[in-house]
């Protein structure tokens, strides 16, 4: 069974920025993919950034270059780095991985951008 908890979200004004991260509870080299989804009030949950065990990484196009993944294989963390945040960046934020077929999910991180 894998667990993921994510961490960081909150409150930030336009143009901020947030990191948020994601503790797996076992070793991320094991996951053939991790990444962050999120999801708006009124909306279905979208993709924010995958990467796969081969390396592939792919940002949805409405953060490029403003959010940037990152992995800490010894604490077992993934991170999510975000800049010049938007009020449509405001959601619930997601730590997902893929393992042996299966996806796993964390319970979610708000994040609001707000004035």
């Amino acid at each position: 069974q894998v667990q993921l908890v994510e961490s960081g979200g909150g409150l930030v004004q336009p143009g901020g920025s947030l990191r948020l991260a994601c503790v797996a509870s076992g070793s991320i080299l094991s996951f053939n993919a991790m990444g962050w989804y999120r999801q708006a009030p009124g909306k279905q949950r979208e993709l924010v950034v995958t990467f796969s065990r081969g390396g592939t990484t792919n940002y949805v196009d409405s953060v490029k270059g403003r959010f940037t993944i990152s992995r800490d294989y010894a604490l077992n963390k993934v991170y999510l780095q975000m800049n010049s945040l938007r009020s449509e960046d405001t959601a619930v934020y997601y730590c997902m991985a893929t393992l042996r077929g299966f996806d796993y999910w964390g319970q979610g991180t708000q994040v609001t951008v707000s004035s």
